[in-house]
């Protein structure tokens, strides 16, 4: 079904801030105007994780899976305690690398083998413990798992911005971890103060 998780390339998690000249949009989401028909980012927001003048990389926050929690504690040999959100669903980060896993939670005390903050609110984890402490019932009490992520090259996402393919606003943790997975694209950007089903598939705001 998927392959062991493993820990993303390590030039993606710095959650280094770009250059100025390189309008970083790092801890921003992107959302998918409704002209955007590409299937894999069609009415998506992606969490971005990074962004300099060498690419970009971020996490898809609104597509569910078919895959459970329990499915990947079955997977990975991790027994699961009666209290563990065994029925969490699983997300399609991106297409890039499906076999890589992010869990992405509130910033917490626990000193995880590979984790950046992304913002205030935000964290992202790569690493088996955090799997293994929520296969336990121990790990974070909000908590959002995806397998792959989105990967944008050189200079890729600043051309698709200029063809009005994105909105970017700032991360808000309530659409990641309270807001229910339908609505999420429409929250996100209502919190730009803009009803994205009035938008035309001619226009766009990025």
């Amino acid at each position: 079904m998927y392959a062991p998780l493993q820990l993303v390339d390590t030039r993606y998690m710095t959650g280094k801030l770009a250059t100025e000249e390189s309008a970083c949009l790092a801890n921003h989401f992107l959302i998918a105007m409704p002209n955007l028909a590409d299937p894999n980012f069609a009415h998506t927001v992606t969490l971005l994780c990074e962004h300099s003048a060498a690419g970009a990389m971020g996490l898809i926050i609104n597509r569910p899976t078919e895959v459970k929690l329990c499915d990947l504690f079955e997977h990975l040999e991790l027994e699961a305690s009666e209290n563990s959100p065994r029925e969490q669903i699983v997300y399609a980060g991106g297409p890039v690398q499906r076999d890589r896993g992010f869990v992405i939670h509130p910033p917490d005390d626990n000193n995880w083998d590979a984790t950046a903050r992304i913002s205030p609110e935000v964290a992202i984890t790569t690493s088996r413990d955090i799997l293994a402490a929520l296969a336990r019932g121990e790990g974070p009490e909000q908590s959002l798992v995806a397998l792959g992520y989105a990967g944008w090259g050189s200079g890729q996402l600043e051309e698709e911005l200029a063809q009005n393919a994105w909105l970017s606003g700032p991360i808000d943790s309530k659409v990641i971890f309270e807001t229910d997975t339908s609505r999420r694209w429409y929250a996100a950007a209502a919190n730009m103060g803009i009803d994205i089903s009035l938008l035309s598939s001619e226009s766009g705001h990025a």
